[in-house]
């Protein structure tokens, strides 16, 4: 399965399994003319026969650090460039690159190179996760970098953005923080409750305040408890938030998967990646901002302490671990994978589903889920020769 960038001007696919907003159809057709699906594509068009095969949406991924050896926190334009690569290969047509928590100047600086991505198309949007969180869920978080969610310094990284910040991550229990969510609320960019302390009432009082996303649903929280159920309580039963899952077998039991689609439903679920810098990549040592990491056998876990440090998931992977063996019906996948993700980033008007007028962005996948073909606006990254 060799990457490619063959330009599909016109062109229609038929015979698979095609997964719509309505539901799946078999032996479906969708007609791409340039960068966009049609209704009809000229009846010149080559057709491509792709029976036995499913086609959904591109993947959208609102939380990633990194990949193919590369982080989006430190890498160089190239180095960034080929992690959003690495993930179209697996995908993810629309991606947020995401930072960790450092030094204030170094995060407005990133953000600025960051927002030239986004600019340019490369990228969705930024995603800060850090340094507003809580010292008692850091994670894989430099704790001496770590600060309050002041206001004034969460505006900064908006502003050093120039538009193009999607999300701040936020333990809102911490002094500022609901002050904070206001204030991004106001802007129009994502409060994410995460990496948080939390309890209950606390989580409850930032969602009124604004807040629409749980961080990594389940990690990096307070365990869900009889007489304390904390911030997974609040977050699950909302219908105003949507909560982030990671699905690749480490951070989540598939049980704990399950209590998720069943309480938020799926339709308030995205799954995302939380990548760093080795997912397609391999085992070995990084760094993922100040702190070094090990990744053996897939895991990411930190040198000092052993916290699990981001994954090395590929939105493919998720999705195929959702179909055979979490059992979850394609359409909720997608919804959890695409459509939603989509909608959260406001872009539903050009991504997220197979539609007229949409991009030309879409996954083919085999009778096993296994991925052999994606297109991105048009253009074959991974052609299902």
């Amino acid at each position: 399965m060799a990457a490619s960038a063959v330009r599909a001007d016109s062109t229609v696919l038929t015979g698979a399994r095609v997964v719509l907003p309505t539901g799946t159809v078999d032996g479906g057709r969708i007609s791409v003319e340039g960068t966009k699906i049609v209704a009809a594509a000229p009846d010149s068009a080559p057709v491509r026969d792709l029976s036995g095969h499913w086609v959904v949406p591109g993947f959208v991924d609102i939380h990633n650090h990194g990949g193919g050896g590369a982080s989006f926190t430190s890498g160089s334009a190239e180095d960034v460039l080929r992690g959003v690569q690495t993930h179209r290969e697996h995908g993810t047509t629309t991606l947020v690159a995401s930072t960790v928590t450092g030094e204030m100047d170094f995060l407005a600086r990133r953000a600025g190179f960051l927002a030239e991505l986004v600019e340019q198309g490369d990228l969705a949007g930024i995603h800060f996760e850090g340094p507003f969180i809580s010292p008692c869920r850091k994670g894989a978080h430099g704790e001496k970098l770590l600060r309050d969610p002041d206001p004034a310094d969460v505006r900064r990284l908006v502003d050093a953005a120039r538009g193009t910040a999607r999300m701040v991550t936020l333990a809102t229990e911490l002094p500022g923080g609901i002050d904070s969510v206001r204030l991004l609320a106001d802007h129009g960019v994502i409060a994410a409750i995460g990496h948080t302390d939390a309890t209950y009432e606390q989580t409850v009082e930032a969602i009124e305040a604004g807040a629409t996303v749980a961080t990594h649903l389940f990690n990096a929280m307070p365990p869900l408890g009889h007489r304390a159920p904390g911030p997974i309580a609040a977050l699950l039963e909302d219908e105003r938030v949507t909560v982030e899952l990671i699905n690749d077998g480490t951070h989540l039991h598939p049980a704990a998967l399950e209590l998720a689609f069943h309480r938020a439903g799926a339709h308030r679920v995205a799954f995302i990646t939380d990548a760093m810098d080795a997912a397609g990549f391999g085992d070995g040592r990084y760094q993922l901002g100040p702190l070094a990491v090990d990744v053996t056998d897939g895991v990411a876990r930190l040198v000092d302490g052993g916290s699990i440090a981001g994954s090395t998931l590929t939105l493919d992977t998720a999705f195929r671990r959702a179909a055979i063996v979490d059992r979850l019906p394609v359409e909720d996948i997608v919804r959890a994978i695409s459509a939603n993700p989509a909608k959260l980033l406001g872009m539903d008007d050009t991504i997220g589903s197979l539609e007229p007028g949409k991009d030309a962005d879409l996954v083919v996948l085999d009778e096993d889920f296994t991925l052999v073909g994606v297109m991105r606006k048009g253009e074959w990254v991974i052609d299902p020769k």
